[in-house]
């Protein structure tokens, strides 16, 4: 089948550095780690689902793989438990508990067993009366859970905001960070306030959110499909304006999950998924099972190149700047920076098309954005194809299969 032809006209970008970091000095690149929710859910049958089942031998079984199998190396240092860890009531003194047939050991046993291995523990909790899931809500008892959280040496708490009124976020939200930084223990603090005020028709302020959180999320739960991460890229192409400004070192935006990994995407949709999180400076959590991943994903999940695009330290978001037909073009400022003051860039060529491939000219590369006039040496990240120098006037071209992209790194000379 013919590709198409995807010619690329001028266009001004303009993308400003955000501005300082939250004061309580974490997450000053986006955390990377895995996180059990979309992959296991709320699986709480280990009789008949031992390999599946919400229970701490899961997150030392995928510790034990971020750590033999070269994810720690590569940056991914966080171990997170989603909802359905707690016993169904809170204990006699008004603790959370650990259900204790899964978790038989307890939390702080769990954390020590992540932090011996240079790892970090993350917990989940929810800001209203019981978990989406159905278990014991934080609502009434933030202080007292940020203590226990702290006690048992958590290192991230993602709170959700199942069963509460959504306006009560505003102020319950910064209430529980509050309650973390008076802990003394260092805890990256994940909120979901600005996605349910968008689920119940309100706009939500994401520079207050910055201010408070040090990840949040802003649109659906990512499901295991194609679909879903279309959703999702779709919905962040619509409403880059509004989040742009707010991250930055320290207050990441969360798309959700990545699913590469599970058999719902193709590699090329993997690399899709890897390659837009990393542009938009997104948290890198995986959510898969790292016992039976192939390695063709697994060598997407470990591409250093990628990665290091994510991890930028100038924590610029990058943004959809350029649409044609199926093919959208993404461009984020990264280190190094010239004496002149000209960023280098990664660059994301997207083709959303189901069955053809692409071919995208830029007739000069200046039009997208790469305007140094020194130029920039160019590299494909997946293939480590190289482009050469290209200057302002170069053209350049690229291939896209269907449901794919070519992302490329433009280092400034």
């Amino acid at each position: 089948m013919a590709a198409k032809v995807v010619r690329i006209i001028p266009l001004l970008v303009l993308l400003i550095r955000p501005g300082v970091p939250l004061d309580n000095g974490l997450s000053l690149t986006p955390p990377m780690g895995w996180l059990s929710w979309a992959a296991f859910g709320c699986e709480l049958n280990c009789i008949r689902h031992p390999l599946r089942c919400i229970s701490e031998q899961l997150y030392m079984d995928m510790a034990d793989r971020l750590v033999q199998d070269g994810y720690l190396r590569a940056g991914y240092n966080f171990v997170n438990i989603d909802d359905c860890w707690m016993k169904k009531e809170r204990g006699a003194d008004g603790r959370l508990e650990a259900d204790p047939d899964r978790f038989p050991s307890g939390i702080r046993a769990l954390a020590e067993y992540m932090h011996t291995r240079g790892l970090k523990l993350g917990i989940y909790a929810d800001f209203g009366r019981k978990t989406c899931a159905g278990f014991p809500g934080s609502l009434d008892y933030l202080k007292l859970d940020a203590s226990t959280f702290a006690a048992w040496n958590v290192d991230m708490l993602k709170v959700d905001g199942c069963a509460v009124n959504v306006k009560l976020m505003a102020k319950g939200y910064p209430e529980m960070g509050l309650y973390l930084n008076q802990t003394k223990r260092p805890i990256v603090y994940s909120c979901s306030w600005p996605f349910y005020e968008m689920y119940k028709g309100m706009e939500p302020n994401y520079t207050a959110v910055a201010e408070h959180c040090n990840l949040w999320r802003s649109y659906n739960d990512i499901d295991l499909s194609w679909k879903s991460v279309l959703s999702i890229i779709d919905w962040m192409d619509t409403n880059q304006a509004k989040i742009f400004a707010a991250v930055g070192p320290g207050r990441w935006n969360d798309p959700d999950m990545l699913i590469i990994g599970t058999p719902h995407l193709t590699v090329d949709q993997a690399k899709v998924q890897m390659a837009l999180w990393s542009i938009w400076a997104s948290p890198l959590l995986m959510s898969n099972d790292l016992r039976f991943i192939t390695k063709a994903n697994r060598d997407i999940l470990l591409n250093r190149k990628v990665i290091a695009v994510d991890q930028d330290p100038l924590g610029i978001m990058g943004r959809l700047v350029h649409k044609v037909s199926f093919v959208s073009i993404y461009l984020r400022p990264i280190t190094p920076v010239n004496h002149q003051g000209y960023t280098s860039f990664a660059v994301a060529f997207f083709n959303r098309h189901p069955t053809e491939k692409a071919v995208v000219t830029v007739d000069h590369v200046k039009q997208i954005g790469l305007t140094n006039p020194l130029g920039y040496d160019v590299i494909d990240v997946f293939s480590d194809r190289s482009y050469g120098r290209l200057l302002p006037d170069t053209k350049f071209q690229c291939i896209v299969n269907p449901t794919g992209v070519v992302m490329i790194t433009a280092s400034v000379a």
